[in-house]
């Protein structure tokens, strides 16, 4: 197969699947039985999956989400969205040019009445909340639907690589993304009341208290709920800059998908747009893949994800700059490198900071919105409707984990269920579990003292606390009435035992392990390591680096082990002079050249940014518009198009408030775009009740 895919990963297993023959404009390629169109073109290394009508320029994936047709290709002379569609066994591909064709067919096939299917509880989307939710309701014997548009359950934590933080009692704290959602699913399919649709797209919420449902993609159903769950999660934010609609620009939620689901690589160099936790924890997953992370920017002076994530990207080798922005992604085709520059305190690009990395792929991780449409929708008919998770406020996926539990048992109690109780401190564990990050506290080393101890590099206030019950002994504890205080060791130098339970298990990988029994001016430091065993094969020595991404030297290896149930976390042992033993934090995993930037900076032209991605309306035409006079935003649609596409304004909406706000016209002088119904785009023979393969053979 080719070298887009993974061949080997720390934590994943690899992809066992039939391979299977394709054709992209008439040449064979192989791909693997059950992936995307997309996926198995990224893995033959095809990027440019078609051109704009308007401008002809290229276009290749960006969401991997169904959101938006960037990825839009024409597969046996039908157009669909790549990142939606599997491949088949002998199907032919070819490139979305332009618009495609309508069919020519003057046949009216079969239609039928379409059937309204009453419930008592409609959950829309399978992520951690809509399951947490699933589960309450199901053990309370309540008939619930539960909607997914993806074929397997879990949402974004079939994605997540890595452990997740919070509360080890509450949501499977120190548990990896990818094994919570296997554990959720389990629990779930285990409920007989409740019933699962896979690869079926909620469209629209109506004014008869109806949700229009494209079931398994085919048919067309009616569901009538008493009570709808909205557990949609959330969208990710788009950014303005020049270039910004290249192949190769690419969300973080599409990037994480071929990854860590697909086990492909979209690139070989990549540069990350956001500080917080998705863009840290993309950058990670990067390089356990095996892709070189050539920056960092965050525009803020502080990145706003979890201080042990932003390390631990330090630790492996990226820079980080922060008070920085991008300018522009630069290529013909697609990403060829990236331009940046420091900001002032007005987000202000300043002049003579520019600077350009070579890269491949630009990873957009700039905040998500909420998916709350259809509570608005039921809401505004008088549905009775609840939000959990993202879809009610962004948080980690711990927290949708537990705002699941609460609101199914919320909506228990609305169902005429009063003898059903809500633990009042389960309120407090959700609010917690949703807090920001907190304080960060200087490092305090301790002092070695001829015996073995925990070296804690955690210095944030943070919802975690999977050490506190990792240790046989109890010595690590946090100080505090919650679980967001900062740990601490609280033995000596003799009552560690040197287990190593810590090290392998911290979320944050931010423990290491000294002992200086045998020796101590040279004591044995272990640090965590979530890279391939192969990666330090025939090494003799590993250059070490601090919390904050200082070198610190080479220091010999002395052994790699992996103790019992450590969840796939090696444990390198190396030998380090006294001084800077307590001080190593992790070793670099990534050679300094990758992240040199260019001799010279690479120019952008300004008001070329694309705003709509989906009709390619530039910043400059709604600016125009904008200084003209215009203040409805449906008008400058139906100037410009902007907002007219297949995503229904979800990308551009924000960007055209944001330039109002730089014209200087204040938002309560704007009129906002009418939200249209339906979700996303579907052939408009399923609402006649034309099955989807009908409509295949009409077309």
């Amino acid at each position: 197969m080719s070298s887009r895919r993974v061949q080997k990963h720390p934590i994943l297993p690899a992809i066992e699947k039939q391979s299977i023959t394709f054709y992209w404009q008439d040449k064979p390629l192989l791909a693997l039985s059950g992936e995307t169109i997309a996926s198995a073109l990224i893995a033959n290394d095809i990027h440019i999956f078609g051109h704009h009508p308007r401008d002809g320029s290229p276009l290749g994936i960006f969401c991997a989400n169904g959101q938006c047709a960037q990825c839009m290709v024409i597969m046996d002379g039908k157009p669909v969205k790549s990142c939606m569609e599997l491949v088949k066994e002998g199907c032919h591909v070819s490139p979305a040019n332009g618009l495609p064709a309508l069919p020519q067919d003057d046949q009216i096939p079969p239609m039928r009445e379409i059937k309204t299917l009453p419930i008592p509880v409609l959950i829309i989307g399978g992520g951690p909340a809509g399951l947490s939710a699933a589960i309450e309701l199901g053990k309370h014997n309540i008939p619930v639907i539960l909607v997914d548009d993806k074929h397997r359950l879990g949402g974004k934590l079939v994605l997540q690589t890595h452990r997740f933080f919070g509360s080890t009692e509450a949501v499977y704290a120190g548990t990896r993304g990818i094994d919570i959602a296997t554990r959720l699913e389990e629990e779930v399919r285990c409920l007989t009341s409740v019933e699962i649709w896979m690869n079926s797209t909620a469209l629209a919420v109506f004014e008869d208290q109806k949700v229009g449902i494209l079931k398994n993609n085919r048919e067309y159903i009616l569901v009538q709920p008493q009570v709808l769950l909205v557990a949609c999660g959330a969208r990710e934010k788009f950014l303005a800059f020049d270039g910004n609609a290249l192949p190769g620009v690419i969300g973080a939620g599409a990037f994480q998908t071929l990854v860590n689901r697909d086990l492909v690589k979209p690139c070989e160099r990549l540069f990350i747009v956001g500080g917080g936790n998705v863009g840290l924890i993309a950058g990670y997953h990067a390089l356990q893949a095996g892709i070189q992370v050539v920056g960092l920017v965050e525009a803020l002076p502080e990145c706003g994800g979890y201080k042990v994530h932003k390390d631990k990207l330090a630790r492996m080798g990226v820079p980080i700059y922060t008070s920085h922005t991008i300018l522009s992604a630069n290529g013909k085709d697609r990403v060829e490198s990236v331009t940046i520059a420091q900001v002032d305190e007005n987000f202000k690009p300043i002049k003579g900071t520019e600077k350009s990395f070579e890269c491949d792929c630009v990873l957009i991780a700039v905040g998500l919105d909420p998916v709350n449409e259809f509570h608005q929708k039921a809401i505004q008919y008088h549905l009775p409707s609840f939000l959990a998770g993202d879809a009610e406020e962004i948080a980690e996926a711990s927290a949708a984990i537990f705002s699941g539990k609460i609101k199914g048992l919320e909506i228990i109690r609305h169902l005429g269920h009063a003898e059903v109780e809500i633990p009042q401190e389960w309120y407090q564990t959700s609010q917690i579990l949703k807090s920001r990050p907190g304080r960060v506290y200087s490092e305090q080393l301790p002092d070695l003292d001829g015996g073995i101890l925990p070296v804690i590099h955690c210095q944030q206030e943070i919802p975690c606390n999977p050490c506190t019950t990792l240790c046989p002994l109890e010595l690590i504890v946090i100080e505090s009435d919650d679980i967001r205080g900062v740990p601490h060791f609280v033995g000596d130098n003799y009552n560690c035992k040197g287990c190593g339970k810590c090290v392998a298990g911290c979320p944050g990988l931010a423990i290491t392990l000294v002992n200086s029994r045998k020796d101590a001016e040279n004591p044995i430091v272990s640090i965590p390591y979530e890279f391939t065993r192969e990666g330090l094969e025939g090494k003799q020595t590993v250059r070490v680096i601090d919390t904050n991404g200082e070198e610190l030297g080479d220091v010999p290896i002395v052994g790699i082990n992996a103790i019992p149930n450590n969840d796939r976390t090696l444990i390198v042992r190396v030998k380090a002079p006294r001084p800077i033993a307590t001080r190593i934090a992790g070793i670099r995993v990534q050679s300094p050249e990758v992240t040199r930037p260019l001799d010279q900076f690479v120019n952008y032209i300004e008001n070329e940014t694309i705003v709509c991605r989906c009709e390619h309306v530039t910043a400059g035409e709604i600016r125009s518009l904008i200084r003209q006079g215009y203040r409805d935003i449906n008008e400058i649609k139906a100037i410009s198009r902007a907002g007219m596409g297949a995503c229904g304004s979800k990308t551009c909406g924000n960007l055209i408030l944001r330039l109002f706000r730089e014209e200087g016209v204040p938002l309560d002088q704007v009129t906002e775009n009418t939200r249209r119904p339906l979700f996303v785009e579907v052939p408009l023979g399923v609402f006649a009740g034309i099955p989807t393969e009908e409509e295949d053979n009409h077309a």
